[in-house]
């Protein structure tokens, strides 16, 4: 007869003969309160064993224990929880309610609601909301949505623009983005209430309206109401903090804090230090752009030459604060103060005020995500025969292909959220429902689907089907153009490979790669081709006679083949990363040759 094998902590601690009775042994014991309430247990049936674990670290919920086809809590608990004759802890001391980590929840067979409730269940949920973790609770009508949408949502909730603190203003957060006119959302989950989330919002309520217009929302994209932008819909302000320290050095030299004077190595020039004060510091409320000084200072050398004392060069460096290539904005504040080791530090905020443009990024709460594809003139939107315009013109393709219901509902309930002037619920499995809305959409006098009659903006005519147009949270999320737009034309290489360096921060190229390549081929565009990969074009000396790489010597001004000695040498172009290759290749002892033609 097999054995089961039995493991604690992933650690062998023996076999038994009866896995369900030991199973069912310590799930008996740990809720009469004899074992640990931390103790859980699964029965692997493919790989026939158990696995008990009482480790940190696991995910554990709650859930209410089933028994003999009745759940374990009743009305009477509840009443007393309500009066505060017992608490939560209680409930899981007398074995009505119990954790379960994700391996003993494959064991478990849960149902959702009481009327659900059968004799081969073994739990049910307190509530199906508390299957979703905090981000992916605050979704509207989260039920409607395909799971991927919802991870998807959950993630942009994280991304978010918004209100994150009240004292953003004294804060040094490395990067952080402020919402300047954040609302709490119309359609809203419990979970809004239960966190206090309305004091900290990250969104605004807008009028969608699902339509193409003209194309420019192709590929998710979204059309914007020039309009909206200018009442302050999705304005923010960027703010990056940098910070500067006076290290001291073995030998007694330190670091200055100060204007640096001419005569040092690296000394940028007088128009470069025009921002700072006496101290070297710079002034609140000053505009600076990439590039700019925004503390002055100087470091002592590392290495310091014999040639350099005849000189007259300072024994000193420039090492100054700048400004980061790219970037704009306003100082906001410099704040002075030191570090544990008793050095001067300085931390300087810089505030950038952030208006959408095309290429903005944002995204409902169900993963319907779009960057600006076009700003219109609130004159040419469409509007109702209520005279409204939307602030937001979504294309309708995006729906069917990601199956966003949860949207349509929460457009339909911010809608009679609107014209009741109440908040709607739409917590997940517990909300308003559709037959119900319709049905307030209709006292008001809209028809209940909440489709209208649209005419166009730009030529006066009505349009030929009715759009749905309703109100919907949005939110701005921190993908701006303006912390990625970078391009280059020339600028610094990297040493290794003499090759445009990497990044928007080193002033660095867009990499033009296999598949950008192919691209070129396909347009019939070789030209082009050659100059895109032209970056590192370099005149190397190539030997005639043995095509091996020839050798600068720099006493005697010539090049000179290492094999062949005197031998005729050519300069060959070609790519310096090839070159490179063929050193490689060397050190690999193998030696390249070139055939060079005429």
């Amino acid at each position: 007869m097999f054995m089961t094998s039995v493991f604690l902590n992933w650690s062998l601690i023996g076999e038994v003969k009866n896995p369900k009775a030991l199973v069912n042994e310590i799930k008996k014991k740990r809720r009469s309160g004899k074992i640990s309430k931390e103790v859980n247990v699964y029965h692997d049936e493919v790989l026939d064993e158990i696995l008990i674990n009482d480790s940190s670290g696991r995910i554990r919920r709650p859930l209410i224990i089933i028994k003999d086809g009745k759940p374990m809590l009743k009305n009477s608990h509840i009443k007393d929880l309500k009066s505060e004759k017992i608490t939560f802890n209680d409930l899981i001391k007398n074995g009505i309610i119990e954790y379960l980590d994700c391996d003993e929840e494959e064991n478990a067979y849960i149902a959702l609601w009481p009327h659900d409730v059968t004799k081969e269940h073994s739990h049910m949920e307190i509530n199906p909301l508390l299957m979703f973790g905090l981000s992916s609770s605050l979704i509207p009508y989260g039920e409607y949505d395909r799971g991927d949408r919802v991870n998807f949502g959950a993630k942009m909730i994280g991304q978010s623009l918004g209100f994150y603190t009240s004292n953003f203003a004294v804060r040094t957060d490395t990067k952080s983005n402020i919402l300047l006119y954040p609302q709490v959302p119309l359609v809203t989950s419990i979970t809004y209430d239960i966190f206090n989330l309305d004091k900290h919002p990250a969104g605004q309520n807008v009028v969608i309206a699902l339509l193409t217009y003209g194309g420019y929302n192709m590929e998710d994209a979204i059309i914007i109401n020039k309009g909206s932008i200018e009442r302050g819909l999705g304005r923010s302000f960027f703010f990056r903090t940098y910070h500067i320290e006076e290290t001291r050095y073995g030998g007694g030299q330190v670091d200055e804090i100060k204007i640096p004077d001419k005569d040092i190595r690296g000394y940028r020039s007088e128009k470069s230090y025009s921002l700072l004060s006496e101290d070297g510091l710079i002034y609140p409320g000053k505009n600076v752009s990439g590039g700019d000084v925004l503390v002055g200072k100087t470091s002592p050398l590392r290495f310091l030459n014999r040639g350099e004392f005849l000189t007259g060069i300072q024994n000193r460096r420039e090492t100054s604060l700048v400004l980061r290539h790219g970037e704009r904005g306003v100082i906001d504040k410099v704040l002075i103060s030191e570090t544990h080791n008793g050095d001067k530090l300085v931390k300087v905020t810089v505030r950038d005020k952030r208006i959408p443009e095309l290429g903005d990024k944002f995204a409902s709460r169900h993963g319907q995500k779009g960057v600006i594809g076009l700003i219109v003139p609130e004159e040419d939107m469409p509007f109702t025969s209520h005279g409204i315009t939307p602030d937001i013109i979504m294309n309708p393709h995006s729906i069917p292909s990601r199956l966003t219901i949860g949207q349509l509902l929460e457009m339909l309930s911010g809608k009679v959220s609107s014209l009741e002037g109440r908040k709607g619920n739409a917590t997940m499995f517990n909300g308003e429902k559709e037959i119900d809305l319709r049905k307030s959409l209709k006292k008001f006098g809209f028809k209940e689907d909440g489709k209208e009659v649209v005419y166009n903006g730009i030529t006066g005519e009505k349009m030929e089907v009715e759009i749905y147009i309703g109100v919907i949270y949005y939110q701005k999320l921190e993908h701006m153009v303006a912390n990625k737009i970078h391009a280059r034309s020339r600028g610094p290489v990297t040493l290794l490979t003499k090759q445009p360096t990497e990044g928007r921060a080193n002033e660095g190229g867009l990499r033009f790669g296999e598949m950008e390549k192919d691209c070129l081929i396909a347009h019939g565009a070789p030209l082009l081709l050659k100059e895109r990969f032209s970056s590192d074009d370099s005149l190397i000396p190539v030997c005639e006679k043995c095509g091996g790489l020839a050798i600068y010597d720099w006493r005697k001004n010539r090049h000179f083949c290492p094999l062949c000695g005197k031998s005729k040498i050519k300069e060959v172009k070609m790519s310096y990363a090839f070159k490179l290759m063929l050193d490689e290749l060397k050190s690999l002892m193998i030696l390249p040759k070139l055939n060079i033609g005429e």
